[in-house]
């Protein structure tokens, strides 16, 4: 049976929920929309557009993997509220970030559409600012939609870079410090996991992560979003299924994952592609040091990595049940 939203909802909550539904549409939709637009152009009177464009595309291309295009007055704009509002989404600070150094920060899980890292890393709605002063953050993306037109400069004005070892350098080694550069370590591989109650990292041989650590000397800190499985959910796909076997496929082939979950809709409750009104609780943990080691071997970042690993199973027991995780639900890794 469908279950209907009440028809008197207050303003502010269809606000949220036409924020949210944007977002969605922008991660879903928006990239294939501005490459028809691009094309389309081409063939009517305002063709020069496309062209003049291509030529700034052409001109600016090393632009995302050189710190990207942040657009403040965006990522400060007021409307992110009511995005925020809708899960509702809450930043948790553990311990200070010195901003004359540069961090390397993993976030976990990834969930279905990385609400959380969004919304926390993208816009300033969560208080990032003054949770961090002097901390300017940055999120990867695939390298993929930044080849996209029109598209790209969007997610660059949130502060998205390229997930390359180019892009990752160019913002670690910043002499003057003050950067946060937060990778979701489990990709896009890690959203076939996400479903409510699923507490499965895919951690256990991503060590990328901790080599660009050691090699740039950047204090790693690990940062995991409590609620981020809980927003869809997913056909069951469990490793070894058929869906699981062309789900990975795919993967391997375009690089994205393609997870066929479901969440509610815009008028109803019952199905669509929006998230349900689950709270998000980002918590950031306490920076691990890194010493600087240009070559690292394959033991130092076995090391380091294991040490990661231990700081994030802490951050995670430390403050589960404060987030209705079942005393009984620990991290498991693959």
């Amino acid at each position: 049976m469908v279950k209907f939203a009440p028809l008197f909802v207050p303003w502010e909550r269809r606000l949220q929920t036409f924020m949210v539904l944007q977002w969605v549409f922008s991660f879903l939709a928006l990239a294939q929309i501005c490459t028809v637009v691009f094309v389309g152009l081409l063939f009517t009177r305002f063709w020069l557009v496309s062209v003049l464009y291509a030529a700034w595309w052409y001109l600016d291309r090393d632009t995302p993997r050189q710190g990207g295009r942040p657009v403040q007055a965006l990522r400060r704009c007021f409307m992110w509220k009511y995005m925020r509002d809708y899960f509702p989404v809450t930043l948790v600070k553990t311990a200070e970030l010195d901003p004359s150094r540069n961090y390397l920060a993993g976030f976990h899980p990834h969930g279905v559409l990385a609400a959380g890292a969004f919304v926390n890393l993208c816009t300033e709605s969560t208080g990032f600012p003054s949770l961090f002063p002097g901390i300017r953050s940055h999120l990867m993306m695939l390298t993929l939609w930044f080849r996209v037109p029109f598209f790209r400069d969007y997610i660059m004005s949130g502060g998205l870079v390229t997930s390359d070892k180019e892009s990752a350098a160019h913002i670690l080694s910043r002499k003057e410090g003050g950067n946060l550069l937060a990778i979701i370590v489990g990709g896009a591989q890690e959203a076939l996991n996400a479903r409510p109650g699923d507490s499965t990292l895919l951690l256990r041989n991503r060590k990328g992560f901790i080599r660009l650590a050691l090699m740039h000397g950047a204090a790693l800190v690990p940062i995991f979003s409590f609620g981020e499985n809980e927003l869809f959910d997913q056909v069951e796909n469990s490793p070894g299924s058929w869906l699981r076997r062309i789900q990975n496929r795919l993967q391997k082939i375009m690089g994205i994952s393609l997870p066929l979950f479901h969440g509610r809709g815009v008028f109803q409750y019952s199905f669509g592609l929006i998230p349900y009104r689950q709270p998000i609780t980002t918590v950031v943990g306490k920076p691990i040091e890194v010493q600087k080691t240009l070559c690292p071997s394959k033991e130092e970042v076995d090391k380091l990595h294991q040490r990661y690993v231990k700081e994030l199973c802490d951050l995670f027991e430390t403050h589960k049940l404060k987030y209705n995780v079942p005393v009984d639900q620990h991290l498991e890794f693959c």
